[in-house]
């Protein structure tokens, strides 16, 4: 990569609607996103989604292709490649950073790459380990309501197979009393559960989590830590109940529809055969588990 090719590209990234759709992007790696994704999860004009995505695309950042009547938009991770290598090249009078084996067609000799297409493709093409507990980590902004209830789900529907956890970004430090309410009237356990930040499961020690998935539409849009290992992150949005204004019986109401919502969801994950699925096709299953309503 160029001097000028490294600067359009950070130029291109230092403005923060196009950083988070980049690195959600990234995030999905060779599935891609259509735009109308893109727009619901980071709550995007379409107009100004148009014009950021053309900025990444003159960059290089991104690639789309068109599959029927939709564009698929991906982020161009061999730019990204040559990029981080640019920036590492003689750090500290050592080599660029790199993953062993993972050149690029195009790498120049003596540089190096953190992350390449192939080595993202065959990670996602390998077999779901195959472990006794699976750990899966449920987040939403305040960590107050629906991955709380999510959390609660899994642990008392997961058999065992599973361990659920929940966090949020910008945790509330209490939980919502109708979600505690409405999980001791359908007999979950609700004794270990409080809200707690995400950066908990980011430090040393941590629980590595083998799934992450978000609750809210906010939280998937925002700058998350870097999870210990490689977990399968999906978006499962639930409308916010606690958000919810009216009457008591629309209030609860509310808290009912994320509940039965999050029940189903649960429920359709721990059925999947992960012990069939490579990663790829367990990935879209999380993500279409995450557009399920409750019967």
């Amino acid at each position: 990569m160029t001097e000028a090719q490294a600067l359009r590209a950070l130029t291109a990234l230092a403005q923060a609607s196009r950083l988070q759709i980049f690195r959600q992007l990234v995030v999905m790696g060779q599935l891609g996103m259509t735009p109308g994704q893109l727009a619901d999860i980071l709550a995007m004009s379409p107009t100004a989604l148009s014009f950021h995505l053309n900025a990444l695309s003159q960059a290089g950042l991104i690639t789309q292709e068109r599959q029927g009547r939709n564009l698929i938009y991906r982020a161009a991770l061999h730019t990204m490649n040559a990029l981080l290598s640019y920036l590492s090249l003689n750090c500290c009078a050592v080599p660029a950073c790199s993953v062993p084996g993972a050149a690029d067609a195009d790498q120049t000799p003596g540089e190096a790459v953190y992350l390449s297409d192939v080595s993202l493709l065959s990670n996602l093409r390998s077999p779901v380990m195959s472990k006794n507990v699976m750990n899966v980590l449920f987040i939403c902004t305040h960590n107050s309501a629906r991955s709380i209830i999510a959390e609660a789900l899994l642990n008392q529907l997961g058999g065992g197979r599973f361990r659920g956890y929940s966090a949020g970004s910008t945790p509330s430090g209490t939980v919502n009393p109708k979600a505690i309410e409405l999980l001791e009237r359908n007999r979950y356990r609700v004794s270990e559960l409080r809200s707690k930040d995400w950066a908990e499961f980011a430090a040393p020690g941590a629980p590595e989590m083998d799934f992450v998935l978000t609750v809210c539409d906010k939280a998937a849009g925002e700058v998350c830590p870097v999870w210990p290992g490689q977990p399968l992150s999906a978006h499962w949005g639930v409308p916010d109940p606690a958000a919810v204004q009216g009457t008591a019986a629309e209030i609860d109401h509310a808290f009912t529809d994320a509940f039965l919502v999050l029940q189903r969801r649960v429920s359709l994950f721990l059925n999947l055969p992960f012990e069939k699925l490579e990663r790829l096709s367990l990935l879209k299953e999380l993500q279409g588990i995450g557009t399920s309503r409750h019967d």
